[in-house]
């Protein structure tokens, strides 16, 4: 019988549960500069999601321990069960950050036959880690690769001698889909994870997107590829939803970013309360359509009749990325998707810039007038922010963060269904000034690992793309050889082979 401890990890959240357990999270989110940021209503807390975002399932593992009765290496009469408590008590050191993780299967496997009894188990699952106990498994991997799942096999040192033919299989179709962890860093266990962990939340998130455009085919590719839903709204339906947001309730909800605000420079109240509605607004309708992440068109079609009618939504997509799910500019829906795939990858939002080069730095200025204070997650420190109007308008309410210089960043778009240009740098200056008064609000410089000069040669796919804190370059591998995309660094890689994979289908 499941203890309640268990009963309660293994329970799946619902998206009004999860959100409500993020604003419990979340009403803690300025305290690093001694502000009370903006809350939500509570219920009782619930456990903590380490990936953002509302799943209405969780991540679905296959734990395989993988060892023979027959391998005299590392040592003869190896302890199995000594080995297994051994890594159970590895897992034990990360259950925060797999409290999403439901392990259905978790078994010791010694031969391929079991493997074969075990393979409509193995069908449902996001994907498989395979742990390498010691010699002779190789028969028993063969067997689980050709189930087809995403599998990341772990293997320590002294582990065995398969490691020989890992490089070899992956270069094959058997090993398409096969991942490998040769060391003695055990926290590479749940990071494992993550990779299944995006995969997951691409097939069960849900995109709204406020516009009047036709996207059907490029929504319909990712359903196709990813399982991620993305649906129309109205513009009829956006404003009766905005109008059901109680003038109070707004007020208050204004009130509470204009203190947790360390200035407030252009915007009167009417607006920051008016953009408060909207931010109302928003988590009302995600909340009535279980959605994820919303994105509206905000520079084209929804410009006049909702932006300078009603409000802009940037105040509203900033509070969405610090709740953990998702608020995205423009109607810009390969974004949307790659803020998705960060969320799984490292449990952080994406900020999403328009870049300006500076060659004689080596390093990308990446700018928007939306900026998010909790870079880290809904969970930790938020960094300062004023707030400003759009800097290009003149006009709206929007958040800008003072980003932590130091830090290092991925940047990332998904294109199509099949190719992703990325980079990664260090912020080395963060720009907010008064005076510093050219671009867009929110800025950082990174300088670029690589060369600037061939990143800009390389660019395409529009201006646009994401960026997030810390390098994920290893989780973004992962995850792009479990599901089939190709990966271009463009500040390191040949111009010529990137060119060459920019057939993408399914481009907006």
């Amino acid at each position: 019988m499941k203890s309640h401890k268990e009963t309660v990890m293994n329970s799946p959240l619902s998206r009004r549960e999860f959100l409500h357990f993020s604003a419990a999270a979340g009403a803690l989110y300025l305290t690093g500069f001694g502000c009370q940021g903006p809350s939500l209503p509570l219920s009782k807390p619930h456990p903590k999601l380490v990936s953002p975002g509302c799943r209405k399932t969780k991540v679905k593992v296959a734990r395989i321990y993988m060892g023979t009765s027959h391998g005299k290496w590392p040592k003869p009469q190896l302890d199995f069960k000594k080995e297994i408590l051994f890594y159970e008590s590895e897992f034990a050191k990360h259950q925060e950050e797999l409290r999403d993780v439901d392990f259905v299967l978790d078994e010791l496997v010694t031969s391929a036959d079991q493997v074969t009894r075990l393979e409509g188990k193995l069908r449902d699952v996001d994907g498989i880690l395979a742990i390498h106990l010691n010699l002779g498994v190789w028969p028993i991997l063969e067997k689980i690769l050709r189930v087809g799942k995403p599998t990341t096999v772990f293997a320590a040192p002294y582990s065995g001698h398969s490691w020989v033919g890992f490089g070899g299989a992956q270069k094959q179709e058997l090993g398409a889909k096969m991942v490998c962890l040769l060391t003695s860093d055990y926290s590479q266990l749940a990071a494992a994870i993550r990779p299944f962990r995006a995969i997951h939340h691409l097939r069960e998130a849900k995109i709204l997107n406020v516009s009047t455009l036709d996207f059907s085919f490029y929504a319909q590719s990712m359903k196709n590829k990813f399982g991620t839903e993305i649906k129309p709204i109205e513009l009829k339906r956006m404003i009766e939803v905005y109008n059901s947001i109680p003038l109070n309730q707004a007020r208050n909800e204004g009130d509470r970013w204009i203190k947790a605000a360390k200035k407030v420079v252009e915007p009167s109240r009417e607006d920051i309360v008016k953009s408060a509605r909207m931010a109302l607004a928003f988590e009302r309708l995600m909340d009535e359509e279980e959605a994820t992440v919303i994105t509206v068109d905000c520079y084209r079609s929804m410009y006049k009749p909702l932006c300078q009618k009603y409000a802009f939504p940037c105040l509203g997509f900033a509070r969405m990325n610090n709740m953990g799910l998702g608020g995205i500019c423009e109607s810009d829906l390969q974004c949307a998707m790659t803020h998705i795939i960060f969320q799984g990858l490292c449990g952080k939002p994406g900020f999403i810039s328009d870049p300006t080069i500076d060659e004689s730095n080596n390093a990308i200025i990446l700018a928007h007038c939306l900026g998010t204070p909790n870079m880290d997650g809904p969970d930790k420190a938020a960094d300062p922010f004023k707030i400003r109007t759009i800097m290009e308008r003149q006009e709206g309410v929007v958040i800008q963060p003072k980003m932590q210089c130091g830090r290092k960043v991925t940047q990332a778009k998904l294109v199509g269904t099949d190719f992703m240009p990325f980079f990664t740098g260090q912020i080395i200056d963060a720009p907010v000034g008064l005076k510093d008064n050219r671009g867009c609000r929110t800025k950082i410089t990174v300088k670029v690992d690589g060369c600037v000069t061939k990143l800009w040669k390389n660019y395409s796919h529009g201006l646009h793309r994401v960026s997030c804190y810390d390098d994920i370059t290893t989780e973004l591998r992962h995850f792009c050889r479990f599901t089939g995309v190709t990966l271009a660094d463009e500040a390191n890689d040949d111009a010529d082979a990137l060119y060459s994979q920019r057939g993408s289908k399914a481009t907006i």
